[in-house]
């Protein structure tokens, strides 16, 4: 699998092939580009997470299909989508990508409304990409709630 490229990227540069947690090892992964990304002015970023949203859409339909399983563990570029979505405009700094790590986890985990129901009923690359952006937007709205709240004290 790693051998193709679009499988490659999928499975997150290999990390979706983590032997536990392979969602976590993704999102693990997503962080270095995530530090290079964050280096660009906030339209270019967001502009790479419209592609990489609508590039893994195709990725991980095409991976799925060829695995012949919907939403296969070891397909991760979502969990790479997710967390770029959740630390859009959040600091650069190891407490933050902490903290928008493990909320994305979070939410990505217990799969709040309407984050289950689009995992469960929405299938296709489309599906599986959604439910992560979703768990990204819930983590990116606690961290900039925060953020909002330590700028008051």
């Amino acid at each position: 699998m790693l051998r193709n490229p679009l499988h490659f990227l999928a499975l997150g540069f290999g990390s979706g092939l983590a032997p536990f947690a392979p969602g976590t090892f993704g999102t693990l992964a997503s962080i270095p580009l995530y530090l290079l990304l964050a280096q660009l002015a906030l339209p270019y970023y967001l502009a790479i997470v419209v592609l990489g949203f609508g590039v893994g859409v195709y990725l991980c339909h095409y991976t799925s299909s060829a695995l012949g399983v919907h939403d296969h563990s070891g397909i991760v570029w979502d969990e790479f989508v997710g967390f770029w979505i959740a630390m859009i405009a959040v600091p650069v700094t190891w407490q933050w990508i902490l903290v928008g790590f493990v909320l994305f986890r979070i939410f990505d985990i217990v799969k709040p409304w309407p984050v289950k129901i689009a995992d469960t009923k929405m299938k296709g690359g489309f599906g599986i990409m959604f439910d992560d952006l979703l768990a990204g937007l819930y983590a990116l709205a606690c961290i900039h709630v925060a953020l909002q709240l330590l700028n008051q004290v």
